[in-house]
């Protein structure tokens, strides 16, 4: 594990309800990796859908580390699954981001979607709390999602919200392949 020049982690949040708080979270990512850090990101709500993320990051590895957790986007998209499903699935998120945070393996772990996670109560504040708070001075925390919740804003070092001023969904157009996801 390397980090050479940077003895102290982050806690880094994105936030809002604009566009681009994974796509900062895979910059970080990036701008790790190209450091030589070892990074492992744990996505809460997305599942085994087809997107360019996935297949980007799978070329990342060894360094990158992807997880797929979650059972899929919760209340959009035609989601019919029931609520425990999701939140069983947010657990196992939570269990592997615990497991991945006190590894001592990795200079940076990405929680994807976390915010969503607890905005949906499928995982506790106090347990993400506790997270934050548990992990070693050299781990920096990346955490993204709409909702982020006051507690988690106010023990992040950096907090970033993202604002929609447009979007082209709003005139109709589809999300665009490479671009959306």
């Amino acid at each position: 594990m390397t980090n050479e020049g940077n003895s102290e982690g982050l806690v880094i949040v994105y936030t809002g309800d604009g566009k681009g708080k994974t796509t900062a979270a895979l910059g970080l990512c990036l701008r790790a990796v190209g450091h030589g850090n070892k990074v492992r990101i744990i996505q809460f709500i997305k599942s085994d859908w087809p997107y360019g993320e996935r297949e980007g990051l799978g070329r990342l590895a060894p360094e990158v580390e992807l997880d797929i957790r979650g059972a899929g986007c919760i209340g959009i998209l035609g989601d019919d699954l029931p609520i425990e499903t999701h939140r069983n699935a947010a657990r196992q998120a939570m269990a592997e981001a615990e497991t991945a945070v006190g590894s001592g393996r990795y200079n940076m772990v990405i929680l994807d979607e976390v915010h969503i996670a607890t905005h949906y109560q499928l995982i506790a504040v106090d347990d993400l709390l506790s997270l934050i708070r548990n992990k070693s001075a050299g781990l920096t925390l990346v955490m993204t999602g709409r909702y982020a919740d006051r507690r988690i804003i106010d023990e992040a070092d950096l907090v970033t919200e993202m604002k929609e001023i447009k979007h082209p969904y709003r005139s109709g157009r589809k999300a665009k392949k490479g671009v959306d996801y």
